[in-house]
């Protein structure tokens, strides 16, 4: 009767009476089914795990709203544990191993540049003997390409290495996939120097910045006459290269042989007026017209007047993408190339990389440009950038256009987090609409790709701007609209308002709008769908169960087990291997991001367990036993349980190992 009642405090997933417990019984459970699996093991592994697991201390049941006034776990400042864990400790995974091998014996036949200063091992016997023990007797990477480029420094080096220190390579499998290159947008040493030295083109983007250092000098003269700016104005001085409404007047003087009265008349009359002499202009074969801020008479260039000067950057000719109707999903959080590789097995129809900082990108950061990265199964891709200023953006926009294969590029002005919103990007932008128009206008110059938006409701939690710039975007040349259901100040607290959600959909057609908030189920998925949004976005649901894609499309809920739970795991770990390396580095860099993940999975409540179908995103999961130990292990919110599950498939952790999730929203510590 107690656990009944217990677990009908408000705020809790309802599961069936038969699965519940308390949370003393809960974690006896697990560590008694989980020593009496590894009882073959040695003692001083069990020594090792035990004195790992005295680091990982669980969170108290998180409580509900009204009664966290009482909460007693705080700050020595008095405020509470909440947001993101920006103090954890950071241990970069190459402290895991203290002396590797150098990379000349890894690609053999290579002299080390360093010679006698060289720090690493060059001898393979020796660091052989000095090697933490291989983890499987199957090695992904040379299953899958016929060898593997890590060598004897392979975690899994058995598969390919021979006992007098020979490595073997499959030549059928190697043959099978010659020319085959599986991830794109990699940022070559050349384009990182050059980058580095200042030495990259933005001819395009130096050709618009000018056009908006002209057009704010044009304001700042009184005595300069300037033509009203209308939509006839604007396409010409896309089209024809005009950088001012003054020189789209200059442009039609030349043509018309003497000056007429542009600016005056009716708008349509001189829409027909400018194009009947550009059209005139191009069959005659006058080349284009450029004319300076200081000198009103024009220039003639040298060459006829060809079909890329007309067609220039149209909107209506820049590559189309169908964003109907579709599942998309982009993740700052978690969001790597593996687990969208993961969520494309179960039916991501659009996927978009992790949110990179545009001056990072300049400076070619190679930790940013990874973030880039696009894998072959990625038929719909994106990637999207943060920025708070038109030239930054401009300049990193044709960078990315010129050196990487993408369908789209998003603008995030939905970031909520402090260190973007107080220089004036994400959610910032949303309140620096002239900053936000110049980027926006910017982009779409450079780009020869759709440019994407994505904002929130608005800032502050009772002040709704997103009607008010949707509007704005359209005539911008924004080619889809994400709207995510809440304000900055809400983060992730209460429900999406997907009433408002509808309503700006209606106010953005004809351009796409996808709505984003609260769906964990194809029933969600089917709700948001009736607000006449144009495609739903699936962030937080996709990482506490990435199937959900195949739940929506099917319509129907999936009671996965636990053993196929584990699967999808194991997936994720071979791609994580081929994406970071099959190393001690980069096997402890892929733990350490699937760990970041099961932060979320382990909200997920099968649906056979559930009393309500389905389960809701803001319904946080009470004690409960599985119907078997693995399905009890992944419910646990113990960081502790998270490292025995990476065990399964990683190995045991290193000595040194400590790992705390990227968010304190549990109060986790």
């Amino acid at each position: 009767a107690d656990i009944k009642t217990e677990a009908a405090i408000k705020g809790e997933a309802a599961i069936k009476q038969q699965f519940l417990t308390t949370k003393e019984k809960f974690h006896e459970f697990v560590d008694l089914e989980w020593q009496s699996l590894n009882r073959g093991n040695s003692n001083k592994d069990e020594k090792s795990v035990d004195s790992d697991e005295t680091n990982f201390v669980e969170p108290d049941a998180k409580k509900a709203k009204l009664d966290r006034e009482d909460q007693t776990e705080r700050k020595s400042d008095g405020k509470r544990l909440r947001g993101q864990n920006k103090s954890r400790p950071h241990i970069k995974p190459t402290t895991y191993e203290e002396k590797r091998l150098c990379l000349s014996v890894i690609q053999e036949n290579k002299v080390c540049t360093f010679g006698d200063k060289c720090h690493f091992y060059h001898s393979v016997s020796d660091y052989m003997s000095t090697k933490p023990a291989d983890i499987g007797e199957r090695c992904y990477l040379y299953d899958t390409f016929g060898r593997c480029a890590y060598g004897f420094s392979c975690r899994f080096a058995k598969a390919h290495t021979t006992p007098d220190f020979k490595t073997v390579e499959n030549a059928d499998v190697i043959k099978a996939c010659e020319g085959r290159t599986s991830v794109k947008n990699s940022l070559s040493k050349d384009l990182q120097n050059r980058l580095r030295k200042h030495s990259v083109d933005f001819k395009k983007s130096a050709e618009y910045l000018k056009t908006l250092l002209n057009n704010k000098e044009k304001k700042t003269h009184k005595g300069n006459a300037e033509a009203p700016r209308g939509s006839a104005e604007e396409e010409l001085h896309v089209t024809h290269g005009a950088e001012t409404p003054v020189q789209v007047q200059n442009i039609a003087l030349h043509y018309s042989g003497g000056p007429q009265p542009l600016g005056r008349g009716p708008l349509p009359e001189r829409t027909k007026y400018y194009r009947s002499l550009l059209v005139h202009g191009a069959k005659k074969g006058w080349g284009r017209l450029h004319c300076s801020i200081d000198n009103s008479t024009s220039v003639k260039t040298v060459g006829p007047l060809t079909d890329v000067d007309v067609i220039r950057l149209r909107p209506c000719e820049k590559k189309q993408v169908n964003f109907n109707d579709k599942l998309y999903l982009p993740l700052t959080t978690c969001g790597n190339l593996p687990f969208r590789r993961v969520c494309k097995r179960f039916g991501a129809d659009i996927t978009c990389g992790e949110m990179a900082m545009c001056t990072n990108l300049l400076q070619g950061q190679q930790s940013e440009w990874a973030l880039l990265k696009r894998h072959e199964s990625e038929d719909v891709f994106g990637v999207q950038i943060e920025g708070c200023f038109p030239d930054t953006m401009t300049r990193c926009a044709e960078l990315i256009n010129n050196n990487t294969e993408v369908d789209f590029v998003d603008i995030n002005s939905g970031c909520p987090i402090d260190l973007v919103f107080k220089k004036g990007g994400g959610c910032g932008l949303m309140t620096r609409t002239r900053k936000f128009e110049e980027i926006v206008k910017g982009m779409n110059y450079v780009l020869d790709v759709p440019l994407t938006v994505k904002i929130r409701t608005g800032v502050q939690e009772k002040t709704n701007i997103a009607h008010k710039l949707i509007p704005e975007m359209k005539k911008w040349g924004v080619s889809m609209i994400t709207l995510h259901g809440r304000s900055r100040e809400q983060r992730y607290t209460k429900l999406a308002d997907w009433d408002y959600i509808s309503t700006c959909s209606k106010l953005a057609s004809p351009v796409p709008l996808f709505g984003n908030g609260d769906i964990l189920s194809y029933e969600d998925a089917m709700m948001a769908k009736e607000t006449g949004v144009s495609g739903i976005m699936i962030a937080r649901g996709a990482l506490i169960k990435p199937w959900i894609f195949t739940e929506i499309k099917e319509k129907r809920h999936w009671d996965i087990s636990s053993g196929e739970r584990l699967d999808i795991l194991r997936d994720f770990t071979n791609f994580g291997l081929e994406h970071w390396g099959s190393d001690t580095r980069g096997v402890e860099k892929t733990r350490s991001f699937m760990l970041e993940w099961l932060s979320f999975m382990c909200r997920y409540i099968p649906v056979g367990l559930l009393e309500r179908v389905p389960q809701k995103i803001n319904e946080r999961p009470p004690y409960y036993l599985g119907r078997d130990y693995l399905e009890s292990l992944m419910a646990s919110q113990n960081v502790g349980d998270w490292v025995r599950i990476s065990e399964m498939l990683l190995g045991p952790v290193p000595k040194n190992f400590n790992f705390l999730p990227k968010h304190k929203a549990n109060a986790y510590k």
